[in-house]
């Protein structure tokens, strides 16, 4: 459902990055199809089925056998680590994040912190006190793992927490560590997000404190 005229109190926010709070999806299209096409494979369906997920896990999903799994995934790591043309701001993300009290919200991605850092910065968007990388998990989305962390490292249960994510794997997790999940529509979700609820983009959600809440206002 599309959120409209509506407020939602909770303890802290938890930010996936990559489709939620900036967009990558250049990038990430040159990347993942370089990959590919070396191996036969076909983009689209690789684009697809990375979406949210660590480079290492699309990898050994996706790979066809005799790939060296690791030496591949770190050289992906680093061709999107050099690549920051076509990464900007998702409409609204900085200003509500910069509206928020630096210890109630993180963010928690499944890229590795580096590539995390260099997209933050390219998009021109604060950095969080608390970021939640890939190395940070043994398991990473669809596990809960990375948001049950988040949660910890704020202090908070994740059933206090609200969850932004844009990846089917990324909305599976937030919603297997017990957070309320708020989908930012992409081009790969929108229309299949069923009774989930859903925003465009950030823009036109305010956040203020009362008490121990944050009370998210969305127009």
């Amino acid at each position: 459902m599309l959120l409209r005229n509506v407020q939602i109190r909770a303890s802290s926010l938890l930010f996936d990055m990559d489709g939620t709070l900036l967009n990558s999806h250049a990038p990430m299209v040159r990347a993942y199809t370089e990959w590919a096409n070396r191996y036969g494979l076909d983009p689209a369906h690789v684009l697809r089925e990375s979406q949210g997920r660590r480079t290492i896990d699309s990898m050994r999903a996706l790979a066809p056998p005799g790939v060296d799994i690791e030496s591949d995934a770190l050289a992906l790591m680093q061709r999107e680590r050099d690549d920051m043309d076509g990464v900007f701001e998702i409409p609204g993300a900085g200003a509500l994040l910069r509206s928020l009290p630096a210890d109630r919200w993180a963010i928690v991605t499944s890229a590795d912190r580096k590539l995390a850092l260099n997209r933050i910065q390219a998009a021109g968007l604060p950095i969080p006190a608390l970021l939640v990388s890939s190395e940070d998990v043994p398991h990473g989305k669809p596990s809960p793992d990375c948001f049950l962390l988040g949660a910890r490292g704020l202090n908070v249960s994740a059933d206090r927490c609200v969850v932004f994510e844009d990846a089917p794997a990324g909305i599976e997790a937030g919603w297997r560590a017990g957070a309320r999940v708020i989908a930012i529509a992409s081009p790969l979700t929108q229309g299949k997000l069923g009774n989930q609820d859903w925003l465009n983009d950030l823009s036109g959600m305010t956040a203020s404190v009362e008490g121990n809440d944050l009370v998210l206002s969305i127009d």
